[in-house]
């Protein structure tokens, strides 16, 4: 079962080949849209890639929802509701949500590489190995 570590060095790779950026710049805190550049038909090229590189099937908006804030029965007054949090949850498991950025800054620019690597955990049932 691969590590963490070795998950991320595979995400990097891929979004290195994906986006054509150097791979420092794919860091855990990288942002897919703003540090990164990644735009609409990247995420695409993204999924593709790292369904081949790891051998899984992503369906189509699971790694990057869409729609997340559009409804006002989630997000009031530019903060998200309770049954906003909740349905964040239920479509992001993977996701570290002690770090989102501001609403108003989200798309998927608040789509942390990090995540990405949590993702792909949480699709193919792996589990981090504990740190010591």
């Amino acid at each position: 079962m691969p590590t963490y570590d070795e998950i991320f060095e595979k995400v990097q790779v891929t979004l290195v080949d994906a986006l054509g950026v150097d791979e420092e710049d794919v860091t855990q805190e990288a942002t897919l849209q703003g540090d990164l550049g990644a735009e609409s038909i990247d995420f695409l090229d993204i999924v593709f890639r790292l369904e081949r590189n790891f051998g899984i099937k992503i369906p189509r908006g699971e790694l990057f929802p869409e729609n997340l804030v559009a409804d006002p029965e989630w997000v009031s007054d530019g903060k998200l509701t309770g049954k906003g949090m909740s349905e964040l949850k239920s479509r992001l498991p993977y996701a570290d949500l002690k770090k989102l950025p501001p609403i108003r800054m989200w798309k998927r620019s608040g789509i942390f590489t990090r995540s990405t690597c949590w993702f792909i955990m949480f699709r193919a049932s792996w589990r981090p190995e504990p740190v010591a």
